[in-house]
C-alpha cells in the first residue's frame, strides 16, 4: 500500500479547485458548529436562565428581586426541605459506597466463584425507575407489607429511614461500577513491594489498596450523592410527610401552582448538585493524572477464608436486590395485594378494572409503554448522533467556540431533572412562541431526555475519538479527502462500540427517568414511568407493579441486544482500525479523480 504525499494530491488539482474544497468544507465546519451552539443555547443555557429569572418574579410576573428566597428560607415547611435533603443524600452515599466497595473488591480482587453473577444481579437496579425500589420495599415493609404482617414489627419505612434505603438500592450500581474500574486499574508492582517489606495484608490495605483508589471512592461519593439529592422517584412514593427539595418542587408546581417558589427552589437545589459536579471533575483529573504506562496489572491470589467470607456477603447483596424484583413480580401476579394472593394475568391487562382509562382517559392499554419505548429509541437515534457528531466537532474541527461548547456540554450533568422538566415549562409553554408547538409533543420528550442524559455520551465520545491517532485526519486532508467523508467511512467504523454503548445508556435512561418528564407528559404522550407514579398515587399498586415489571423486562431486553451487537461489532472495529490507511487511500484516489 503506498498513500500518495501531500505535494502530489496537490499537484494534482488545481488550486483554485483547492481552494474552493478548502472553503466549502470551511463553510461546513462552521455551520455544524454554529447547529451545536444553536442546540446547546435554546436547550440548555436559555431553559436554565428562565428559571433563574421565574425565581426572582412573583406570581403575576413583578420583579421581586430575592423575595422568594427570603420567604422559602423564612418558612420552616419549606426550608426543611434543604436539611432534608443534605441529610438523606449524606448517609444514602456512606452506605451505598461502603456497600459496594466491599461488593466491589469482592468481584475484582478474589476469585470467588459466581462473579458474573454477581455482577449482572447488581445491575438491576440500572433497569428500573427509582421509584420500584420504593414501591418494593412499601410492599415489604409496609403497614400491609410481608414484613410487618408475619412479624408484627413495623419498621417504619416511610419518610427518611425509607428513602435511604430505597436509595442505596437504586445508587448501588453506579457506585459499584465506578469502585470496580478503580480497583481493576491498581498496580501490582506496589503489591509486590508492600510483600518484600514483610507488610501484613491488614496493612497493605490501608496503606497500598485504600489510597490507591482513593479518587474512584471520591468520585463514587460525589455520584451518589448527586443521584439521591437530585432524586424525586424514591421519595414520592415513600417519604411521606418527609419533605426532599425535588419533591417540594412538585409539591409546589403540580399541588399549589406556584410556579415561582418552584423556581426558587430549582434554583436552590442546583448549587449542591453544581457543587459535586465540579468536585468530581476536579477528582476525575487527578485520576487520569495516576494512570502509568509502566503499570503492572494485578493478578488476583487464591485465599479460601477471604473468598468464602465475601462469597456470603455477595450473596447477602445479591439476594436482597433479587427479592426486591421477586416481590414486585410477585404482586403483579396477585388478585389483590395482600388480601386475596390468588394468581392471576389481569393486572397485565391494566384496564380489566378501568385503571387505565381512568387515569390517561384512552382506551389503549399500553399506550404509555409504547410511548416509553418510540420515545427511548428516537432519543438513543437523535441523542447518540448529536452527542457523537457534537463531541468529533469539539474535539476534531478545533475553533475558537470548542473550549466554551465544551464546557457547556458538561452543564446537563449537573442540572436535577426535576429543574430541567421546570426549565422546558417556562421555556416551551409560552403563547404565541415558536418553541409552544413542541410543548405537550413526544418531540419535547426526546429533547429533555437528550438534554438530560447528554454529558456522559458527550464525554464517552470525547473519550474515543482522542484515543484515535491525529494521523488519519491529517492524511484525509493532505490527499484532499472532505473531513465528512473521513468522518463517515474512517472515525464512525472505529468508534462504532462507543457510539452502541452511548445509544444503550440514552435508551435505558430514557425508559426509566421521571424527573425530567413528570411535568412534560400530557394526554396522548403519557411514559411508563409516570405512569407507574400515578396509578401507585391512585392506589393501584398491583397495575403499577406489573408496569415495573414490564418496564425492566424491556431494559434487560435491550441489554442482551447491546451485548450480542457489542461481540460483533467490537470485533469489526478493531480490523477496521486495521484497514483504516487503505480506506484513506481509496478515498484519496476518489477525490483525485
Amino acid at each position: 500500500m503506498a498513500i500518495l504525499p501531500a505535494d502530489a494530491s496537490a499537484a494534482a488539482i488545481p488550486d483554485s479547485t483547492v481552494r474552493h474544497r478548502l472553503d466549502g468544507q470551511t463553510v461546513l465546519r462552521y455551520v455544524l458548529i454554529g447547529l451545536l451552539g444553536l442546540f446547546l443555547y435554546f436547550f440548555v443555557l436559555y431553559p436554565m436562565s428562565q428559571v433563574l429569572w421565574r425565581s426572582l418574579l412573583d406570581n403575576d410576573g413583578g420583579f421581586i428581586g430575592a423575595a422568594n428566597y427570603v420567604r422559602y428560607f423564612s418558612t420552616p415547611a419549606i426550608a426543611a426541605s434543604i436539611t432534608n435533603s443534605l441529610y438523606v443524600s449524606v448517609v444514602a452515599m456512606i452506605i451505598t459506597v461502603g456497600l459496594a466497595f466491599v461488593y466491589a473488591y469482592a468481584l475484582t480482587r478474589t476469585l470467588m466463584p459466581w462473579r458474573g453473577v454477581f455482577r449482572v444481579i447488581a445491575m438491576l437496579p440500572i433497569f428500573a425507575p427509582s421509584m420500584v425500589q420504593a414501591i418494593a420495599f412499601v410492599f415489604l415493609f409496609g403497614n400491609n407489607g410481608i414484613w410487618t404482617r408475619t412479624t408484627g414489627i413495623n419498621i417504619g419505612v416511610y419518610g427518611a429511614k425509607g428513602i435511604v434505603m430505597a436509595e442505596v438500592f437504586y445508587c448501588f450500581p453506579h457506585a459499584m461500577l465506578i469502585l470496580i474500574a478503580a480497583l481493576s486499574a491498581s498496580d501490582a508492582r506496589l503489591y509486590e513491594a508492600a510483600a518484600a517489606l514483610g507488610a501484613s495484608r491488614l496493612k497493605t490495605f490501608f496503606t497500598v489498596t485504600l489510597p490507591g483508589v482513593k479518587y474512584g471512592l471520591m468520585s463514587a461519593c460525589f455520584v451518589v450523592f448527586t443521584l439521591v439529592i437530585t432524586d424525586f422517584g424514591a421519595p414520592k412514593i415513600i417519604g411521606g410527610k418527609f419533605s426532599v427539595m425535588a419533591t417540594e418542587i412538585y409539591n409546589q408546581v403540580i399541588g399549589q401552582q406556584n410556579f415561582t417558589m418552584g423556581a426558587t427552589v430549582s434554583v436552590v437545589l442546583l448549587i449542591p448538585a453544581l457543587v459535586a459536579f465540579v468536585v468530581d471533575r476536579l477528582v476525575q483529573r487527578r485520576q487520569y493524572a495516576l494512570v502509568s504506562s509502566s503499570a503492572k496489572p494485578l493478578e488476583p491470589r487464591k485465599n479460601p477464608l477471604v473468598e468464602g467470607g465475601l462469597f456470603a456477603y455477595c450473596v447477602i447483596i445479591a439476594a436482597s436486590i433479587t427479592s426486591i424484583y421477586l416481590v414486585t413480580l410477585v404482586v403483579s401476579l396477585v388478585a389483590r395485594w395482600p388480601y386475596n394472593l390468588t394468581l392471576t394475568l389481569k393486572h397485565y391487562s391494566f384496564d380489566a378494572v378501568g385503571v387505565w382509562t381512568r387515569l390517561f382517559g384512552t382506551v389503549y392499554v399500553y399506550t404509555p409503554l409504547l410511548n416509553s419505548i418510540y420515545v427511548s429509541l428516537l432519543t438513543a437515534v437523535v441523542g447518540t448522533a448529536i452527542a457523537f457528531i457534537g463531541a468529533y466537532l469539539v474535539e476534531k474541527c478545533r475553533t475558537v467556540a470548542s473550549t466554551p461548547l465544551y464546557m457547556i456540554s458538561l452543564l446537563p450533568l449537573s442540572i436535577p431533572g426535576m429543574v430541567l422538566g421546570l426549565a422546558y415549562i417556562f421555556t416551551f409553554n409560552v403563547s404565541g412562541s415558536i418553541l409552544n408547538r413542541l410543548y405537550g409533543t413526544l418531540a419535547i420528550l426526546i429533547i429533555s431526555n437528550l438534554v438530560h442524559y447528554f454529558t456522559v455520551p458527550f464525554l464517552t465520545a470525547t473519550t474515543s475519538l482522542k484515543q484515535m491517532d491525529a494521523e488519519f485526519e491529517n492524511v484525509a486532508a493532505s490527499m484532499g479527502v472532505p473531513f465528512y467523508k473521513t468522518f463517515w467511512r474512517v472515525t464512525v467504523p472505529i468508534a462504532l462500540p462507543s457510539i452502541i454503548a452511548i445509544s444503550m445508556y440514552f435508551f435505558l435512561n430514557a425508559m426509566v427517568t421521571l424527573s425530567a418528564v413528570v411535568f412534560l407528559v400530557a394526554p396522548g404522550t403519557e411514559l411508563a414511568a409516570v405512569a407507574v407514579l400515578l396509578m401507585d398515587d391512585a392506589g393501584d399498586t398491583e397495575q403499577a407493579a406489573a408496569l415495573s415489571v414490564l418496564i425492566v423486562a424491556v431494559g434487560l431486553a435491550v441489554r442482551f441486544v447491546y451485548w450480542l451487537a457489542m461481540r460483533r461489532v467490537t470485533r469489526r472495529a478493531q480490523a477496521w482500525t486495521q484497514t483504516a490507511p487503505d480506506q484513506l487511500t481509496v478515498m484519496g484516489t476518489g477525490s483525485l479523480a
